[in-house]
């Protein structure tokens, strides 16, 4: 099965930025079993990571894996587009097999 791999660029500990990792999170276990990775980086302290990824608003999300590589910007409240935009497979809709 393909690991996905995220990286959340925050700025600071806003409540904007909690709510885009808390939803980026409940997108990958909804979605990915648990098959995911997720980096957060704080483009207040750490800027030059920021400027490297090419990073002009926050939050943004970066999926890194698998290829191609996919950015959304804002706190991916609206979990439907959010995960399209993310190229995430269709949540599991199976809970009945072996009845």
């Amino acid at each position: 099965m393909t690991t996905y791999s995220f990286r959340l660029y925050v700025a600071g500990n806003t409540e904007r930025s909690h709510a885009a990792e808390v939803n980026l999170r409940f997108l990958c276990d909804a979605h990915l079993s648990g098959m995911y990775e997720v980096e957060v980086i704080d483009a207040v302290e750490r800027p030059e990571l920021a400027e490297e990824g090419r990073i002009l608003a926050t939050p943004t999300v970066v999926r890194l894996a698998p290829p191609p590589q996919r950015r959304v910007i804002g706190d991916l409240s609206d979990h439907g587009r959010a995960a399209i935009a993310l190229g995430l497979p269709a949540a599991d809709a199976s809970p009945s097999e072996g009845q």
